[in-house]
């Protein structure tokens, strides 16, 4: 792979981290606010996951990128 590719992919393992770790803080909080609307608590959820989801894709992708040899 070309030296700009494997940047774009180490852009993206900080992305997926950081942006997966808001998501996941939001979600906690909106949980906690005791919202005693279903809504809200699926929300919360939905965001907690979807977070999960965030940073799992990034070490994933760190995993991609121990595997990847640089031109």
């Amino acid at each position: 792979m070309s030296p700009k590719s494997v940047a774009w992919i180490e852009r993206l393992v900080w992305i997926f981290i950081y942006a997966g770790m808001l998501l996941g803080t939001l979600g906690l909080f909106v949980i906690r606010q005791g919202i005693d609307d279903v809504l809200g608590q699926r929300f919360g959820l939905c965001l907690v996951g979807l977070g999960a989801l965030g940073v799992v894709a990034g070490v994933l992708l760190i995993w991609l990128r121990s595997r990847i040899k640089v031109d």
